[in-house]
C-alpha cells in the first residue's frame, strides 16, 4: 500500500524501496537528472579530457548547517570545485553523497540541494552521480553530505612547493578568516550588526583570470581548515626558504575582526571556503591582480608577503610596530566543524 510522503526523513528513505524511490523523485531528479544522472545510473558515463584530469574529495559535516552567507549545500561545492581549481584544473563534474539523520525535515533537505543545484550551476559543473543513506537518530548531526570533483587539467600550470623563489609574492584574493568566524558566531549564537558573514564562494574564475601568466605562478591553494598560518606553514616547511607578511597588508573584515577580538582567535588561523592565496613571481604579481580585481570574487585581492631567504621553513609576520612574530601552525582542533 502506498504511504502519503513524510515531512521528516525516516529509516525507510534510505532502504532502497518505495521511500527512497520518493525520496529521489521529490529531491534529486527535479534539480540533477539531466545528463550523465538522466536515469539515475549507478554510475556516471563521462567523456576523455585531453589534458588529464584533476580528481579530489571531500566530506562535509558543518555545524550549524546554515550560517550567515551559506550553508552545508553550496560550501560543498564550493570546498570540491575549489580544491580541483587551484590544483590547476577546470571544475566539470561532481558527485555528491548524502547521509541523512533519521527525523531530519525534508524541508530542510530541500532547501541545501536547492543551494548545491544554484552553485553548481553558477560554477559550471554538473552532478552527475551520488548516493543517500539514512542513519538513526543520534548517529549523525542532520546531515553529512560528501563530494567527490572531476576537473580538466590546464597544462599551462606547473605546481609545488619546489618552485619557490627568494622575492616571490604572496596574493591573497579578499578578506581573510570570514568563514571560520561566521560559523564561530552562529555557533555561538553571537548576533552583531556587520557581523562576519561566511565568504564561502568558487575560485575557478580566479585561476581561470591568472591563467595567462601560469609558467610564473608557482603554487595556489584556498585557506580551509587551518587558515593561513596551515597554508603557508606547509608550503615552506621543508624549504629552504621561509615566508614574510606584512601586517597592515593582510585583508580583514571588520565582522571577523570584531568577533576574532571577542573570543580571542587568531584570524591567520581561521579558515576560508572562497578565498585562495598564491605565490607568484614578482613579475607578474601586479598583472594577477589586476586580473583579479577586474571580477568580483578578486575585488579585495592584495599582496600580503613575500618569499625570503631568511629564517628557513617559518613564517613570521612583521608587525605595524615594526617587530616580528612567529606564526605557528595551528596547535588542536580550534574551530572545530567549519566545513
Amino acid at each position: 500500500m502506498r504511504t502519503k510522503t513524510e515531512t521528516n526523513i525516516q529509516l525507510g528513505h534510505g532502504g532502497g524501496g518505495l521511500l527512497t524511490r520518493e525520496f529521489l523523485d521529490r529531491h534529486v531528479v527535479p534539480r540533477f537528472a539531466t545528463g550523465p544522472l538522466e536515469g539515475l545510473p549507478d554510475g556516471a558515463t563521462l567523456p576523455a579530457l585531453e589534458n588529464g584530469i584533476i580528481f579530489s574529495t571531500d566530506s562535509f559535516v558543518v555545524h550549524p548547517m546554515f550560517f550567515p552567507g551559506g550553508n552545508i549545500g553550496d560550501l560543498a561545492v564550493h570546498g570540491t570545485v575549489n580544491d580541483v581549481a587551484v590544483s590547476g584544473g577546470i571544475p566539470r563534474w561532481l558527485s555528491l553523497g548524502m547521509i541523512l539523520e533519521e527525523g531530519i525535515e525534508q524541508d530542510v533537505v530541500g532547501r541545501v540541494l536547492d543551494s548545491v543545484a544554484e552553485a553548481a550551476a553558477d560554477c559550471g559543473v554538473q552532478v552527475v552521480t551520488g548516493d543517500t543513506k539514512v542513519v538513526p537518530r543520534g548517529l549523525c548531526d542532520g546531515m553529512y553530505l560528501n563530494t567527490a570533483g572531476i576537473g580538466e587539467r590546464m597544462p599551462e600550470f606547473d605546481l609545488g612547493a619546489a618552485r619557490l623563489q627568494t622575492g616571490d609574492v604572496i596574493l591573497a584574493s579578499g578578506t581573510l578568516g570570514d568563514h571560520g568566524m561566521a560559523v564561530m558566531a552562529a555557533r555561538e549564537g553571537i548576533e552583531m550588526a556587520g557581523g562576519p558573514v561566511s565568504d564561502t564562494g568558487p575560485v575557478h574564475r580566479l585561476v581561470q583570470a591568472a591563467r595567462p601568466f601560469a609558467t610564473e605562478v608557482r603554487f595556489m591553494r584556498d585557506p580551509t581548515r587551518g587558515g593561513v598560518a596551515a597554508v603557508l606553514n606547509e608550503l615552506v616547511e621543508d624549504a629552504p626558504l621561509g615566508i614574510i607578511l606584512q601586517e597592515d597588508d593582510l585583508p580583514w573584515s571588520t565582522g571577523a575582526r570584531a568577533i576574532a577580538e571577542t573570543l580571542g582567535f587568531d584570524l591567520l588561523h581561521s579558515a576560508c571556503e572562497g578565498r585562495m592565496l598564491m605565490a607568484c613571481a614578482p613579475d607578474v604579481a601586479g598583472l594577477i591582480l589586476d586580473a583579479w580585481r577586474a571580477i568580483p570574487e578578486g575585488n579585495g585581492a592584495t599582496a600580503v608577503g613575500a618569499v625570503t631567504n631568511d629564517d628557513a621553513g617559518r613564517v613570521l609576520l612583521e608587525t605595524c610596530m615594526g617587530g616580528r612574530r612567529l606564526v605557528d601552525v595551528p596547535q588542536g582542533e580550534l574551530l572545530p566543524r567549519i566545513c
